[in-house]
């Protein structure tokens, strides 16, 4: 049942999660279309800045290792990696309007959490530390194969599809999840488990996944080098 998978997810907003104290190791944020052409970055997303396609450069090496793994015929496609701190605050409060609108009576504490099954609460979010990537599978050739949910479905219009290990998927979603996790699971990623192409490294989630003391990466302002 969807409702138990959803009960044994620890939340991006889950207190043990901004528990995790933070040793900034000082990796560089990389553009992945310079330093790794071989990687594909989807063509509709773009900012001004270029942030997201932008990674630590750990977690660029570990997607690079995934993409080895696969299976002949699939790739790997970048959709997003950094988020600048105020386009997460800005993402996140927006959906927590949404929850507001749509649930007039829900308490506060409890529009957090919600909200925090699909953007990460600011202070800790994966994105900003550059750690985080939300990544897809495509063939070969670039053409998008079938995942379920197109990348940021929300839980609300997928009606739990997002969800990693949502049920009621087609055979070929599920196997293309299952060839997904096990290249990204490889390199030492960890998923987020409302998003099935939500993936990170070194940043407060992976260390609570993963059992490190502390995580590698903190929040990086979008001009930091």
């Amino acid at each position: 049942m969807l409702s138990d998978v959803r009960d044994r997810i620890t939340l991006m907003g889950d207190p043990a999660v901004a528990a995790i104290p933070v040793r900034e190791c000082g990796e560089p944020l990389v553009d992945v279309r310079t330093e790794a052409p071989g990687l594909l970055v989807a063509a509709a997303r773009e900012d001004a800045r270029g942030a997201f396609a932008r990674l630590r450069a750990g977690v660029l090496r570990r997607l690079l290792a995934a993409q080895e793994a696969l299976p002949d015929g699939l790739r790997l496609q970048l959709v997003e990696g950094y988020r600048p701190p105020e386009l997460q605050r800005r993402y996140f409060e927006e959906y927590a309007d949404d929850l507001r609108a749509a649930h007039p009576g829900w308490e506060a504490g409890r529009i957090h959490r919600a909200a925090s099954r699909y953007v990460s609460p600011p202070g800790i979010a994966p994105h900003s530390a550059g750690g985080a990537v939300d990544v897809t599978l495509v063939t070969a050739q670039g053409v998008e194969v079938d995942m379920g949910t197109p990348v940021n479905a929300s839980p609300e219009e997928s009606d739990g599809a997002c969800y990693t290990a949502a049920p009621g998927l087609t055979p070929a979603a599920r196997a293309n999840r299952r060839v997904l996790n096990a290249a990204l699971h490889s390199a030492g990623l960890v998923n987020y488990p409302t998003e099935w192409w939500h993936w990170s490294y070194g940043d407060r989630y992976w260390a609570l996944a993963t059992g490190a003391d502390h995580a590698l990466y903190g929040p990086r302002e979008g001009d930091e080098e």
